[in-house]
């Protein structure tokens, strides 16, 4: 056996091992039968395999997994390092056969795969599945052939919701039909929708096992997905799906749309709060993020466990390193997403740079289709926004363009510059674009001109005649903060004695309840209802002031009113954020007066509108007719003289002035006797979180923005421990640097253990290799030492930034002859990724 050969079985076992199988060794000394943990495998059970069975004419068997009774489960084929795992499948394939098996995993220590004979291919893995999640697959028999006969009409899911729909005698009224499926929430399918159905059924006709969905915002994407999630359990296709979200707000809407048209035949469940017991659904919904940090999805699942994986708004659930997650499963995948790949057509891909922000999105966004299989752009189903207004569903905003005289000089190639003081008393000129805004110029003048244009041009609700209900997006928490408390004054000057600071409410990350508030404001009860009119049920807040918030999937059909106070850099965003007011709706829905209800003239919603203050639109959509442009009050603008900002820090921010002394400063380097101490302190902080029921509170809520901001302003620089980050990461004993998060989880025991930097950087490793998968087994290793490298080593960074190559030969950690070993096709490869997807702090 050779080094590599040798290297190769010390990691397999390690694998092995780490997934939960134990070895046997029999009366020979041979150790390639490997267990369950609880098997007990007799003489007699050894026998039966046969005198000689890893022996076959080609060759030895290399490992032998059992089940629970000790008969054969896996054949395990072992390659070198130098060796592509690949090389190794009929080989394997020939074994299985010869000990009935069903299952094949080739791996060469770095690079492994999992093949089921009875489906396709081999599929890269990046750790071997469980004992417990072989044995449930194994008895997992799908047929293709009866998915792709299954009929699907209008009422797919109505079969599920009411199977006897038909015989009741409110649908065969017709006169009383329309009543009988509102009463009972009945949700046919549209065409398009169960064309979208078909689009998979003929997909995996054609041997496809990734499909994408591209379907604009309020076409009932959920709708479409749950139609495919019964299409796949009913035939047997699935013994359980994942479906992936990328926001905590959209776990539970997504787990409620699912169950509420699928409970009469399946289960679905929010991981979190079933974690115990989540086999027992046979839908799993959970946010991409809580399994993608610290690799979470390693520990609490097996590549095995889920037969169909739904991606949510796929360009961002498995965007960048996300995709590690979506990957690590064996099985069908389908990834939904409201933004199409050729809404980036504006984009000169044959001259990219960094510095426009479209160049990023457009890398996702082509990910996402190469991800699903769709190499050439186009979706395994397309419905868009103009398909959804022609065929009467959807509307499209009234753009209001909206300019002061500050913003239209942040947006010009020239920018805003202003005279201001330095320091040293000396002019200076400072120049300011529009991604500065409310960052480094901040100007009260402009944010008022915001609100007042916003209020006196905005859409009325056309019951009570009260402002339409709206969403105003800000640059920040602190812009929304003052953005609420201006819209709020003006409220109580416009509509005296209606409102009491609570026509606007900021809805953000840090605002104990935010989520309830989104749901509220969807239910018409945001700090009361029937502010105007007794009998007409519309929430008393008519503004919600976000960030980041309320984008992504947010269902509230009767808003009327959009706000862009902030200029949007990212395609997707835009296309969800003003995907939030397409949605038609009947605002008589809401009024319970019979009399009343014959006075409103328009009560449907034909339009809505969408105010923007920074030319997002014409940035991202030239082709837009904007309906309306207003003239507004300009306030003042600078004149190059001095006056319009006061004294400049050296980053151009406005900074205190006032001098400011250092009292005491001492080091002291704290020996291997100070580790107890340290450990203690650790213990302190953790009895600490332990017993605080307000982040107790938080924690379980995983409102992490909230958790992080309440333990740095309530118990970080306390009187008595002054307990700090670089306190508790010292204290931790790890050799890099944590997050409060992070603390917070390993406190809180939702992961065992801090990970080393070299584990983190393993994980980020895998990750990687998941989504470049090289062909060559024998640049993995190099690959891997300049990833490693390169994401550690800041002077290395340097050196290929500046192409500076020469000074590899006097580099101590990474030479010129490692450099050389790596393939050039991935020596600026990885540096990209790593720019892209690697958070580098973590390592320092």
């Amino acid at each position: 056996m050779s080094a590599k050969e040798a290297q190769a079985r010390i990691k397999i076992n390690k694998l092995l091992e780490d997934s939960g199988w134990r070895f046997f060794v029999d009366k020979d000394g041979k150790a390639n039968i490997v267990l369950e943990p609880n098997v007990k495998l007799t003489q007699t059970r050894i026998d039966a395999l046969g005198e000689n069975f890893e022996q076959s004419k080609n060759g030895f068997i290399d490992f032998l997994l059992l089940d629970e009774q000790g008969f054969p489960l896996v054949v395990l084929e072992a390659k070198s390092e130098d060796k592509n795992p690949l090389i190794g499948k009929e080989q394997a394939r020939k074994y299985a056969k010869s000990q009935n098996c069903r299952f094949v995993i080739l791996s060469n220590g770095n690079l492994h795969y999992f093949w089921d004979l009875q489906q396709g291919s081999p599929h890269i893995i990046t750790r071997f599945p469980t004992p417990g999640s072989v044995k449930g697959y194994h008895r997992f028999e799908p047929n293709p052939q009866r998915l792709i006969d299954e009929p699907i009409d209008r009422d797919y899911i109505v079969l599920t919701q009411m199977p006897g729909y038909a015989n009741e005698a409110g649908w065969k009224n017709e006169a009383e039909r329309e009543t009988f499926m509102e009463k009972n929430r009945l949700r046919f399918m549209r065409k398009y929708q169960m064309r979208a159905v078909h689009s998979i059924q003929q997909a995996i006709k054609e041997g496809k096992s990734r499909f994408l969905f591209e379907m604009a915002t309020g076409t009932g994407k959920t709708l479409t997905a749950a139609a495919v999630v019964k299409l796949f359990l009913r035939t047997g296709n699935a013994r359980r799906v994942l479906f992936l979200v990328d926001r905590l707000e959209l776990e539970d809407q997504a787990n409620k749309a699912l169950n509420f048209v699928l409970r009469n035949d399946y289960t679905s469940m929010i991981y979190k709060e079933r974690r115990d017991d989540w086999r027992k659904a046979e839908i799993v919904v959970t946010t991409v993020q809580s399994l993608l940090f610290n690799a979470k999805y390693k520990h609490l699942f097996s590549p095995t466990d889920f037969d169909l994986v739904i991606s949510d708004e796929a360009h961002r659930s498995i965007g960048g390193n996300a995709r590690a997650v979506f990957e690590y499963f064996v099985g069908y995948k389908l990834g939904l997403t409201a933004t199409p790949k050729d809404y980036l057509k504006k984009f000169d891909q044959e001259k990219p740079t960094t510095r426009d922000p479209r160049e990023l999105e457009r890398r996702l966004l082509l990910d996402t289709y190469r991800t699903f299989g769709c190499d050439t752009g186009n979706p395994t189903f397309r419905y868009s926004l103009l398909d959804g207004v022609k065929d009467g569903f959807l509307i499209n905003p009234v753009v209001v363009d909206v300019r002061t005289g500050i913003t239209t000089r942040l947006l010009s190639e020239e920018g805003y510059a202003v005279l201001a003081v330095t320091e040293d008393e000396e002019n200076s000129e400072q120049t300011f674009y529009q991604k500065d805004f409310e960052k480094k110029f901040f100007s009260e003048a402009t944010n008022r001109v915001f609100c007042e244009t916003f209020l006196n041009n905005a859409l009325c609700d056309p019951v009570t005649g009260e402002i339409g209900k709206a969403i105003v997006f800000a640059v920040s928490q602190n812009h929304a903060a003052k953005i609420t408390q201006m819209l709020n004054e003006l409220a109580g000057q416009l509509f005296p004695g209606k409102y009491q600071s609570d026509f606007a409410v900021q809805v953000t990350s840090l605002i104990p309840d935010a989520q309830q508030y989104t749901i509220n404001f969807t239910n018409n009860k945001l700090m009361g209802s029937a502010n105007f009119l007794e009998s007409y049920k519309t929430s008393k807040a008519r503004i919600c002031v976000t960030v980041g918030m309320m984008t992504t999937g947010y269902d509230c059909p009767d808003l009327l009113n959009l706000a862009l106070m902030r200029p949007v850099f990212s395609p997707s965003d835009f296309v969800q954020i003003k995907g939030r007011g397409t949605r038609k709706h009947n605002f008589l829905e809401q009024l319970f007066d019979p009399e009343l209800k014959e006075l409103v003239r328009e009560p449907a919603k034909t339009r809505y509108k969408l105010f923007d203050f920074f030319a997002n639109c014409e940035y991202f959509e030239d082709k837009f007719d904007y309906d309306e442009v207003l003239k507004l009050p300009q306030p003042g603008v600078g004149t190059g003289e001095g006056g319009e900002l006061p004294p400049l820090s050296p980053d151009g921010i406005h900074i205190s002035a006032v001098p400011d002394t250092m009292n005491h400063i001492q080091e002291l380097q704290i020996g291997y006797e100070g580790m107890k101490i340290d450990r203690m302190f650790f213990e302190k902080f953790e009895d600490k979180a332990k017993d605080d029921p307000v982040l107790q509170q938080k924690i379980e809520a995983e409102h992490w923005d909230q958790a992080v901001d309440y333990v740095v302003k309530e118990l970080f620089d306390k009187p008595r421990e002054f307990f700090n980050l670089d306190k508790l990461r010292k204290a931790a004993g790890v050799d890099r640097r944590l997050s409060v998060r992070e603390i917070l989880e390993k406190i809180f025991g939702l992961i065992p253990d801090f990970k080393s930097k070299d584990e983190i950087l393993e994980d980020e490793f895998q990750k990687f290799l998941l989504d470049t998968q090289p062909n060559d087994p024998d640049s993995v290793r190099p690959i891997k030492y300049y990833f490693k490298a390169y994401a550690t080593d800041g002077h290395l960074r340097e050196i290929i930034e500046s192409k500076n190559f020469t000074e590899l030969n006097v580099n101590p950690t990474f030479s010129m002859a490692d450099f050389k070993s790596v393939p050039p096709e991935w020596r600026n490869r990885i540096p990209d990724y790593i720019k892209d997807y690697v958070p580098l702090n973590q390592f320092m």
